[in-house]
Formats: structure tokens, C-alpha cells, sequence
């Protein structure tokens, strides 16, 4: 197993990253989250999970150590493959999953792409005891508290990654928030590319 890759990023792409190790350009697919805080030419180090099948291999890469923990355990439910797995980090945060499974909170759930009703309960029921305790917001979850979307933890984290003050990013992310919600009351799901960018034009007449 390649459990991690470490290089300097050659090229960006909407949905992967190509990191040059040794010589060899790797593609490593990646969430959005993940990608907004790589840049090209500058060093990067991805924790990596390989998926191995009949015909091909592939590599996912994340940021950290317990998100490609989180990606490989929900693979291990029924109807959940490498691209589903992937797309259900791209919308909540490992934690924010560990929430949503604790707490049966369906509605999270079924706002990945490829999740409905039935999926959602099906993936609580096979990965209650898997994911392991959420990190302190499980309470507030189950007693109805608020959990901060993901997109605001990816946005944040891309931001500060460029440089910008954690207050410089907060207050960005206020002011794109509204274009979130309006994307989630439609049925959608905030795309943290689109929202990092309008964060940037935010930014840069501050």
C-alpha cells in the first residue's frame, strides 16, 4: 500500500493534484478541501489511500492521516465505493461525519451527490460503531446544536493557507456565507472552490 506521497506539485486539477516524487509525476485524486490548500510548485506531503481494481489503480490523497482513516471505513458500507466515500468528504468534515452517523442525522447525509434516504440509514446503521466518537460537538449535535458546515472548515483552511489572518478568513467567510445557504436551500451543495474564489475577490478589496 502507498500510504503516503510527498513532492513538489507539479499540477492542479478540479478533482487531483500530480506530485512529482522521485522523478515521477503521481496522480493523486483528491476532495476539494484538500486541494484548495496545495499549490503548484511548492512542496506537499498527502496522506494516500490506494484503490485497487481489475483494471485500474488509483490514488486518493488527503490532508491528513484521519481522513484517509475516515474514507477506507466508509467504504466498508454496503453501496459505498472510492468516488462516493470521496464525495461525502468533499461535503462534511471526517468530524462532521462522525456527528451526522452519531447522531442519525439523515438530512446530512443526503446532502452528498448519491446519497438518499435509504443509503443514509444504511450507512448509519453499518457505521455507527465504526467511525468512532465525534471530537466534542456530538453533544451539541444530538441535542439539536448547530454544526458548522464543512465548506466553512475547507474555505478557512485554504484561506490560511494562502496567507490570510484566521480573522481575515473569518470575516471573508462571512461575507460569502449567504451564497452557501442560498446553494444549500436549493438543494445543492456549496462548492468550495466556487466559494474560496469569491472569498479571494472579498479579500482583495479589503
Amino acid at each position: 500500500m502507498i500510504a503516503s506521497v510527498a513532492g513538489r506539485v507539479a499540477a492542479l486539477g478540479p478533482d487531483h493534484a500530480v506530485v512529482e516524487v522521485g522523478g515521477v509525476g503521481v496522480l493523486v485524486h483528491c476532495a476539494p478541501g484538500t486541494l484548495a490548500a496545495l499549490r503548484v510548485g511548492e512542496p506537499a506531503r498527502l496522506s494516500t489511500s490506494l484503490v485497487v481494481r481489475e483494471e485500474s489503480l488509483t490514488l486518493y490523497g488527503f490532508a491528513a492521516d484521519d481522513e484517509r482513516a475516515v474514507f477506507e471505513l466508509l467504504q466498508t458500507a454496503s453501496g459505498v465505493g472510492p468516488r462516493l466515500a470521496l464525495a461525502m468528504l468533499a461535503v462534511h468534515s471526517p468530524n462532521a461525519l462522525r456527528v451526522a452517523v452519531a447522531a442519525a442525522d439523515l438530512k446530512a447525509l443526503t446532502m452528498v451527490p448519491g446519497i438518499g434516504q435509504k443509503g443514509a440509514q444504511r450507512i448509519v446503521l453499518e457505521l455507527k460503531d465504526k467511525l468512532g466518537a465525534p471530537d466534542g460537538a456530538v453533544d451539541a449535535a444530538l441535542n439539536g446544536g448547530a454544526v458548522r458546515p464543512a465548506w466553512r472548515e475547507q474555505v478557512h483552511s485554504g484561506l490560511v493557507g494562502l496567507g490570510y489572518s484566521a480573522k481575515d478568513a473569518d470575516d471573508a467567510i462571512a461575507a460569502v456565507a449567504a451564497e452557501a445557504e442560498a446553494e444549500t436551500a436549493a438543494g445543492g451543495v456549496p462548492q468550495v472552490g466556487a466559494l474560496l474564489k469569491s472569498a479571494l475577490r472579498v479579500l482583495s478589496v479589503k
